[in-house]
C-alpha cells in the first residue's frame, strides 16, 4: 500500500500536539482556568458582551486547541541559567567549547538560545492559572454590569470546580431580579438652553416605559451636547449635563431629573456662572499656503469673495471657488461643531491639501460676546508627486520578465483643486513558447499608460448645483483614458478605455457611482495565432480531424518527418482554420457528437478573437456599516447595473449604420456590444471576540445580451476559481456548468458564488481560517447550446462546485500575505461520485494573495 508523504506528516504531527501537556507550566498548588459559564436566572448566558466582562479568561483555543498555550509550555522559563548549568553539567564542558569556539561565539550560542525560548513565550500565551480574587472581581463586575442595564437588586456568586489534574472551571451565577423602569422624567434647564432642548426632546433617548440603562443616560448627554453646540452653543461642554435618578419607595420605578448647569467662569479668583449665548460666525478667514516655516510671515495677497477672506502668503493659486467650496463655515451662520467637521472631511478629502487647522477667536468688535471668527489654515501639498515602480516576475506567460512603471502626479492642475494622474507601464519578458518567431531574448513586451483627471464637484449640465447633490455628500468627476497593447502575448491584444464617471456620499454608509460613459476598445492584432494560445480548443478540433482523416483535406496537416509516427497535426493557423471553414460549408460527414465539437470550437475562436467595442452606461449603490479598517463587525452590500450598447442602437440610423454579415451593426468596422448586466455582492462579518471572526459572502451576477449581440464580451464575462472566489480551483478553471472546464480560460454570462471563513489567531502576527467556497457559472439566454454549459433552472443548482481549506495570513500591519489551500470538495464535472473523488493534496490548489478574500 502506498502511503503519501503528507499523511505521514500530518499524523506527525498530529501525534505531536496530542502528546503536549497543557499544565506543563501550572504549579502544585495551581490551576489551569479551561472553562467560564456564566447562568442567569439559571439559563446559560451566550452573549460575547457579557462573557467579555470576565477578569479572566481560559487560554485562546481556536477548534478547541490552545495553541499558543502549547508555544508557550514549549519555552524554558529560565533560559539563562539552564544554558549556564548545561555548560557546567560535565567536567570540561566549557573549557572544550571554548577551544573550539571563541568566547564571543560561546556567549552567542547563549544568546540564540535565550532569545528563541523568549520568542516561544512572547509567540505564545501564558496559563491563565485561576485567581480567586479576580473570580470575585469578575462576580461583582457582573453585578455591575446588570445594575447598569436595570436590574439594580441583581445578586451574582460563584463555584469552582478545582480537577485533580490541575484544571478548573468556574460557573457564576446571576439572579436579575425584577428589572426597574423610567417613569416620570423632570427638567431644570436654564434660559437659551431650554429653547433649543424643546427642539430635540422627542427624539429622547430616556423615555417612560422604557428600561434603565446607564448607557441610554450616556448617550442622551452625548446626542444633547452634539445638538447644543450645533446650535450655537459654542462654550458648551457634556458636563454640564446631570441626571438624578430617585428609586426610593417608587414600586421598581425611576423617577429621572434632568439638569442643565449654566457655564461656570473663573476670573480674577472669582468662580461666577454665566448664561448660555448662542454665537454667529461673524467672519471667515482662509489661508490658503499656512505652514510652520509662514506662520510668522505677513500675508501678501488677499482675496474677498461671497462672504470670505482668503488670504496667501505667497501669492494665491487657486481659484476662488475652489478653496471656499470645501468650507462649510459660512459668515452670518450660527456656531456649529458639524460645520467644522464637514470642512475636516471635505479638505482632507480633495488631496491637495494636508490635514487643516481650524480655530476660532471672538470677535474684537463685537460689543454682544456671541460674535465669532473663523480662521481656516490650509497646508498645500507639494504641487508634483514622482513614483517609479520597478518588478522582476516569472509567470506562465514568460520564463523571466521586467516591468518598469513611473507615475507623476500633478495637484490643483488648473486652479481649481483637480488632480492630474499620469502613468505608464513597460514590460519586457522572455517566453520559450514555440509558436513565437522572434529568437531574441527578450521576445515579448506589454506597454501601456493611463491618465485621469479628478475634480471636486459635478462637471455636468444642470448637475453642477449644490440643489441636485450638494456638497455635504463630497462629490467628485473623474475623467479616465487608458491605452495598452502587446506584443508575442497571446492574441497581441490594443485595449483602449475611457470613462467619466461621478462619485459621491449621500452619508457616512452610502457610497453612489455613476459611469456616464465607460468606453473599451478591444482590437485583437494576432487572431491567427488563437490556437497556439488556447491548446485544448486546438487538441479537440485536432482530435476530429484525425478521426475523419479520410474526409479533410490533407494540405491541412503537417508533414511527418521520417521517424515520426502516428497521425500528423493540422497545421497552425491555415489548417485549423481551413478545417473550420469547410465544416462551415458542408464539406464533411461527421458523427452528431463531432458536428456539436467542432460547432462549438468554431462558436469560442469567433468570440475570442472577434475585436470588441463597449460603450456603456452603469450605476452602483454601496452601503456599508464598517467603520474603520478595525472593524470586524459590519455588513457590505454593493448592487451594480450596467448597460451597453442602447446610445448607439438609438442613433444608429442617423448614423445610416448597415446590417452586417451577423446580422448586427459596426461601428468604424467594429460590431458594438449591447447587452444588461446586473450584480449584487453582500458581505457579513462577525466578531466573535479574541480574533475570532466569521466572515460570509454571497454574490450573483448576470449579463443578458440582446440586439446588437448574442454573447457578453470576454472584458464583461463572469469567471469562478481563483485566490478571491472558488479557492479549490484554479482561476477560469471551474465551469461553466457540469463541463468540467476544458477550455483555457471558461467564462460565463451567469454567476453565483458563496464562500464563509472562520478566522483566528494562531500567535503574533500569524493568522488562519477555515473556508468554504461554493459556487459556478453557466451559459444563459446566449447562443451557446451545449446544455452541459447551460443553466435550465433551479435543477440545475446540484452544479455549484464545493471547496473547502485552511488558510495562513501573516499580518505586515498595512497588508495581509495570504495563503490558501483549497480542496476540491464536490465536483459537478464528475458524473458519479462528486464528493470528496479529489480531495486531496495532490489535487489541491494553492492560492497566494494579498489581504483578505473579502
Amino acid at each position: 500500500m502506498k502511503i503519501s508523504f503528507t499523511k505521514i506528516a500530518l499524523f506527525l504531527f498530529v501525534l505531536m500536539l496530542s502528546g503536549c501537556n497543557a499544565v506543563k507550566r501550572v504549579g502544585d498548588k495551581q490551576h489551569l482556568l479551561t472553562q467560564n459559564t456564566i447562568l442567569v436566572n439559571d439559563e446559560k448566558e451566550k452573549s460575547n458582551d457579557v462573557s467579555s466582562l470576565l477578569y479572566q479568561q481560559p487560554n485562546d483555543a481556536p477548534l478547541g486547541f490552545p495553541l499558543k498555550l502549547h508555544i508557550f509550555n514549549l519555552a524554558d522559563p529560565n533560559p539563562d541559567s539552564t544554558f549556564t548549568l548545561w555548560l557546567d553539567k560535565k567536567p570540561n564542558r566549557r573549557e572544550n567549547l571554548n577551544k573550539i569556539y571563541s568566547n564571543k561565539q560561546v556567549a552567542r550560542i547563549r544568546r540564540g538560545y535565550v532569545g528563541l525560548n523568549n520568542g516561544l513565550k512572547k509567540s505564545g500565551e501564558a496559563p491563565v492559572i485561576l485567581s480567586e480574587e479576580k473570580t470575585k472581581k469578575s462576580a461583582e463586575k457582573l453585578r455591575a454590569w446588570y445594575w447598569n442595564n436595570g436590574w439594580f437588586n441583581a445578586e451574582t456568586d460563584y463555584t469552582i470546580d478545582r480537577g485533580d489534574d490541575k484544571r478548573a472551571q468556574v460557573t457564576y451565577t446571576v439572579k436579575t431580579r425584577t428589572p426597574y423602569i423610567v417613569d416620570s422624567i423632570t427638567k431644570r434647564i436654564p434660559d437659551v438652553a431650554d429653547s433649543l432642548y424643546a427642539k430635540i426632546e422627542d427624539g429622547s433617548l430616556i423615555k417612560k416605559g422604557k428600561q434603565y440603562r446607564t448607557e441610554d443616560f450616556d448617550n442622551e448627554r452625548t446626542r444633547i451636547t452634539e445638538n447644543f453646540r450645533n446650535q450655537g452653543l459654542y462654550h458648551f461642554e457634556k458636563e454640564f449635563i446631570t441626571y438624578e435618578a430617585d428609586t426610593i419607595n417608587t414600586g421598581h420605578k425611576v423617577n429621572v431629573n434632568l439638569t442643565i448647569n449654566k457655564r461656570t467662569v473663573n476670573k480674577t479668583d472669582t468662580t461666577y456662572k454665566v448664561p448660555y449665548k448662542v454665537h454667529t460666525i461673524s467672519g471667515v478667514n482662509i489661508f490658503t499656503d499656512y505652514s510652520f516655516e509662514n506662520k510668522d510671515r505677513p500675508v501678501t495677497d488677499s482675496i474677498h469673495y461671497d462672504g470670505y477672506v482668503i488670504y496667501g502668503f505667497d501669492e494665491i493659486e487657486f481659484k476662488r471657488k475652489a478653496i471656499t467650496d470645501p468650507v462649510f463655515i459660512h459668515k452670518g451662520s450660527v456656531y456649529s461643531d458639524r460645520d467644522r467637521s464637514l470642512t475636516y472631511k471635505r479638505v482632507n478629502e480633495l488631496g491637495v491639501f494636508k490635514y487643516p487647522t481650524i480655530n476660532y477667536q471672538h470677535d474684537p468688535a463685537d460689543t454682544t460676546g456671541t460674535w465669532l471668527i473663523a480662521n481656516v489654515f490650509l497646508n498645500q501639498k507639494p504641487k508634483y508627486g514622482f513614483g517609479m515602480d520597478f518588478s522582476v516576475s516569472r509567470s506562465n506567460i514568460q520564463d523571466f520578465g521586467m516591468t518598469v512603471a513611473p507615475s507623476l502626479i500633478i495637484r490643483n492642475v488648473f486652479g481649481g483643486a483637480e488632480i492630474l494622474d499620469i502613468s505608464a507601464r513597460a514590460n519586457i519578458g522572455s517566453s520559450n513558447d514555440a509558436a513565437i518567431e522572434d529568437d531574441r531574448f527578450f521576445n515579448i513586451s506589454e506597454v501601456g499608460a493611463d491618465v485621469s483627471l479628478t475634480m471636486p464637484r459635478i462637471v455636468f449640465p444642470f448637475l453642477g448645483s449644490d440643489k441636485v447633490i450638494p456638497k455635504e455628500m463630497s462629490p467628485f468627476t473623474t475623467f479616465s483614458a487608458g491605452l495598452s497593447t502587446q506584443r508575442n502575448i497571446g492574441l497581441d491584444k490594443q485595449n483602449v478605455t475611457g470613462k467619466y464617471t461621478f462619485r459621491w456620499y449621500p452619508n457616512k454608509q452610502l457610497t453612489h457611482i455613476f459611469n456616464l460613459l465607460d468606453l473599451q476598445y478591444v482590437r485583437n492584432l494576432n487572431a491567427g495565432n488563437y490556437f497556439n494560445v488556447y491548446r485544448n480548443s486546438f487538441d479537440r478540433l485536432n482530435n476530429v480531424a484525425q478521426e475523419n482523416m479520410g474526409q479533410v483535406n490533407p494540405d491541412y496537416f503537417e508533414e511527418l518527418e521520417p521517424d515520426q509516427e502516428g497521425p500528423p497535426d493540422l497545421l497552425i493557423p491555415s489548417g485549423a482554420n481551413g478545417f473550420i471553414t469547410d465544416f462551415d460549408n458542408g464539406t464533411y460527414n461527421f458523427t452528431n457528437e463531432d458536428n456539436q465539437q467542432v460547432r462549438n470550437i468554431r462558436e469560442r475562436r469567433d468570440r475570442l478573437t472577434e475585436n470588441n467595442l463597449i460603450v456603456a452606461t452603469s450605476f452602483s449603490y454601496i452601503k456599508s456599516t464598517r467603520e474603520g479598517i478595525y472593524d470586524d463587525d459590519f455588513t457590505k452590500f454593493r448592487a451594480k447595473l450596467e448597460s451597453a450598447g442602447n446610445s448607439l442602437s438609438l442613433i444608429a440610423p442617423a448614423l445610416n449604420l448597415k446590417e452586417n454579415s451577423n446580422g448586427g451593426y459596426d461601428l468604424f468596422g467594429v460590431q458594438y456590444s449591447q447587452y444588461l448586466k446586473g450584480e449584487l455582492d453582500f458581505i457579513n462579518y462577525w466578531d466573535l471576540g479574541r480574533d475570532h471572526i466569521i466572515a460570509l459572502r454571497a454574490f450573483g451576477g448576470l449579463a443578458v445580451p440582446y440586439g446588437n449581440s448574442n454573447n457578453i464580451p470576454f472584458a464583461r464575462s463572469f469567471y469562478a476559481g481563483g485566490a478571491n472566489d472558488n479557492r479549490g480551483w484554479q482561476a477560469f478553471d471551474l465551469g461553466p456548468g457540469s463541463s468540467g472546464g476544458i477550455n483555457e480560460f471558461n467564462e460565463a454570462n451567469m454567476k453565483l458564488a458563496f464562500s464563509g471563513e472562520y478566522r483566528f489567531n494562531l500567535f503574533g502576527p500569524l493568522h488562519s481560517a477555515l473556508f468554504v467556497d461554493i459556487g459556478n457559472i453557466w451559459n444563459i439566454w446566449d447562443n451557446v447550446e451545449d446544455e452541459r454549459y447551460v443553466f435550465s433552472g433551479f435543477q440545475d443548482l446540484k452544479e455549484l462546485a464545493v471547496s473547502s481549506g485552511i488558510g495562513l495570513r501573516y499580518d505586515l500591519d498595512f497588508f495581509i500575505i495570504r495563503l490558501d489551500v483549497g480542496f476540491k470538495t464536490y465536483n459537478p464535472a464528475f458524473d458519479n461520485q462528486r464528493w470528496f473523488t479529489d480531495y486531496n493534496f495532490k489535487n489541491a490548489v494553492y492560492n497566494v494573495g494579498i489581504n483578505y478574500p473579502f
